[in-house]
């Protein structure tokens, strides 16, 4: 997950159990509030009817003007129960009905004197009032259907608003995250774009001081860092092997010589030449790390210019053949290019010229016959070319660095090399923004694919 939406989720998270939260408390305080209004109602109603009690002159007689005259006045659905000092009924405000009570209730309000259930249905407030010098047992039992409509109003509307609350805050965490995150992404993708090849890359920094722009400075500092190392590096490797090229010149003109001029028996004359083939490596190495070095300076000075590739590949094999003439070559032209295929693309023709002989030289070296077949495509988007030989392959786990320096494989332990040719191949193909990959479509067939995009 990215952090964007880590981010997003843990705010949105957050929000919703901080909300959840305090609607419960509001749902909850609400509740006693219901409860507390509605309990000083039943209080109000209970003062109502003992002042009634108090000023009536007959008590019985009155009741029923006025109690049907104040009824629902202040609670709905109300039902009066009044007893006197023997906990007899004296007046009931329900009608042609039986009348129920119960008398541990009655018991109970001569130790408390007010008791409230809230708990039944109808909810039950009692009380018991001494009045002009009797005492009476009044219970008044009421539904609250306003405030429990009201409280049941409250939820819905909570759930609603927390619903939609936790959406919206949703869609903007995810959306501000975005936003601030934004500079972070721009970072990574130009992080991404750096490589060992392109270290002086500065990342643009903000004139913010924001951690993103610290973190900005602080790359572009370990960048520079990392440039002066890989420069020394480069340079030293360039110095030296300039350095070395002079004497192992010197020493195979040499060899040469005393392989011409003079007569040795054949056990000397063995040695000199495995001496000879010994400094024509170790020449080659040190051509090989100059051109590396060579291709891993930005400010390399080259023309491009547009280049048939059949005749890199023609002009490629002619070279060649100098060192092995026995190199055959099956050159075609695939049936599935278009008919208007030009195959021409713009590079520099002597490092294409490099690329092909490094293909067609490992093809010569480790096929079984001396035979390469080259296949040449162009599509809309693409021209590429095949060079297929057989010979040995390549064990499926030395495929990942096959295009690394000093590396080779099992099937040239008894060949000479400097196990940089391929290395070569593919640094060229970089900074001509090709791309070379290596298969085995079949056994004992190897075949590199070298793609151009037009």
């Amino acid at each position: 997950m990215s952090l964007k939406r880590k981010i997003a989720l843990t705010l949105c998270i957050s929000f919703s159990i901080l909300l959840g939260i305090v609607m419960v408390i509001i749902y909850i305080l609400f509740n006693d509030f219901r409860r507390e209004e509605f309990k000083e109602r039943f209080v109000q109603r209970l003062e109502f009817t003992s002042h009634f009690i108090l000023k009536s002159k007959d008590f019985e007689e009155e009741a029923p003007v006025f109690f049907n005259e104040n009824s629902d006045n202040v609670l709905l659905n109300e039902k009066i129960l009044i007893f006197n000092s023997d906990k007899e009924l004296v007046y009931s405000t329900i009608k042609d009905q039986k009348v129920t009570w119960d008398a541990k209730l009655l018991s109970d309000l001569d130790k408390k004197k007010a008791v409230f259930t809230e708990k039944t249905f109808p909810e039950i407030y009692a009380a018991k009032r001494n009045i002009n010098g009797e005492n009476y047992y009044i219970i008044t039992s009421a539904y609250d259907t306003n405030g429990k409509s009201k409280l049941a109003y409250l939820k819905y509307l909570l759930i609603t608003a927390y619903i939609a609350s936790t959406l919206l805050i949703g869609f903007f965490s995810y959306y501000f995250m975005g936003k601030f995150l934004h500079p972070l992404e721009q970072l990574n993708q130009e992080v991404s774009e750096i490589t060992a090849h392109k270290l002086t890359t500065q990342i643009p920094v903000n004139n913010s001081k924001d951690e993103i722009s610290i973190l900005a400075q602080s790359f572009n500092t370990m960048i520079v860092r990392l440039n002066d190392v890989f420069q020394s590096q480069k340079d030293f490797t360039a110095s030296a092997s300039h350095e070395i090229r002079t004497p192992i010149t010197r020493i195979a003109f040499q060899i040469e010589n005393l392989i011409k001029l003079e007569e040795h028996s054949p056990t000397t004359l063995l040695g000199l030449q495995q001496m000879l083939r010994d400094v024509y490596l170790l020449s080659d190495l040190t051509n090989s790390l100059l051109l590396l070095t060579k291709f891993d300076k930005e400010n390399i000075q080259t023309i491009y210019e547009e280049v048939r590739v059949d005749e890199v590949i023609f002009e490629s094999f002619d070279r060649l053949q100098k060192s092995f003439p026995k190199l055959k070559m099956d050159f075609n032209i695939s049936e599935k290019s278009t008919e208007d295929a030009l195959l021409t693309i713009s590079s520099v023709q002597s490092l294409l010229v490099i690329v092909f002989v490094n293909l067609l030289k490992n093809a010569a070296i480790y096929s079984d016959n001396e035979e390469v077949d080259v296949l040449l495509n162009e599509d809309e988007n693409n021209i590429t070319v095949d060079v297929i030989s057989c010979g040995d392959t390549i064990p499926e786990k030395e495929q990942p660095r096959l295009f690394d320096a000093f590396t080779r494989g099992n099937n040239s332990q008894n060949i000479s090399g400097s196990g940089l040719g391929l290395r070569i191949v593919k640094r060229i193909l970089e900074y001509h923004g090709a791309a070379i990959v290596y298969s085995s479509p079949a056994e004992n067939l190897n075949k590199f694919t070298v793609i151009f995009n037009k």
